[in-house]
């Protein structure tokens, strides 16, 4: 079975290691990336099959990465969800805008993300 690829973008260390943990057990080949560069590098170099991204990130935040990658035609395809503790109306609207595929606020539900990630690429 080929194992379905995620890029997680957090720069939250524990955070990072704690959705790594968590994915892998579901039998997904992770990645992290901790900044907004290193995470568009890694969508191109990676082809991940879907797309866990943080908002607020060094060097270009979460709502630049994800206009990025939905404006790329190599890489528009990629479901991308917000994991984020912005949770205000304006925020959603703007994910909304970038093109995210779906909103997470923090502090999350595991079982919920697993579930969203699941509808996304099963």
């Amino acid at each position: 079975m080929n194992k379905k690829k995620i890029l997680i973008v957090e720069d939250e260390e524990s955070l990072l290691k704690l959705e790594s943990i968590l994915l892998t057990s579901k039998g997904y080949h992770v990645e992290g990336a901790a900044d907004g560069l290193a995470a568009l590098e890694a969508v191109k170099r990676l082809a991940p099959d879907l797309v866990l991204l943080d908002i607020m990130l060094p060097e270009i935040d979460g709502f630049e990465v994800c206009r990025r990658i939905k404006e790329d035609a190599e890489t528009k395809h990629i479901p991308v969800i917000m994991l984020t503790a912005k949770k205000s109306r304006e925020d959603m609207a703007r994910g909304e805008q970038v093109g995210a595929d779906w909103y997470i606020t923090k502090p999350f539900k595991s079982a919920m993300v697993i579930e969203t990630i699941q509808r996304f690429i099963s």
